[in-house]
C-alpha cells in the first residue's frame, strides 16, 4: 500500500510541476530537477497524510471508547434505584 501511495504521490508531484510550465507556456521539461523535487514533495505529502488519517482514526477510536464507557457508567444503574427515585416523586392530582 506504501508503494501505490508514493507512486501515486510522485505522479502529483510531476503533474504538478507539467501543469505549472504548461500554464505559463514554457518547454514542459525546463528545469527537470524541479520535476524531481515536486516528485519527492508530492510522495511525502501523500504518505504523511496517510499516516495523519491512521492517527486520527486510533484518536477517534479511543474517544469513541472512552465515551461508551463513560455511557455504560452513567446508564449503568439498579433498578432499585429507579424505583426509589419513583417513589419519591409526586403525582399531581
Amino acid at each position: 500500500m506504501v508503494t501505490g501511495v508514493t507512486l501515486a504521490g510522485a505522479c502529483l508531484g510531476l503533474t504538478t510541476q507539467l501543469l505549472s510550465n504548461g500554464m505559463r507556456k514554457l518547454p514542459l521539461m525546463r528545469h527537470p530537477w524541479e520535476h524531481v523535487i515536486g516528485m519527492g514533495l508530492g510522495a511525502l505529502f501523500t504518505n504523511q497524510l496517510i499516516q495523519w488519517e491512521a492517527k486520527l482514526q486510533e484518536d477517534l477510536d479511543k474517544k469513541l471508547g472512552e465515551a461508551k464507557a463513560a455511557n455504560r457508567r452513567r446508564l449503568s444503574g439498579s433498578d432499585e434505584d429507579l424505583a426509589t427515585g419513583l417513589s419519591r416523586f409526586q403525582w399531581r392530582k
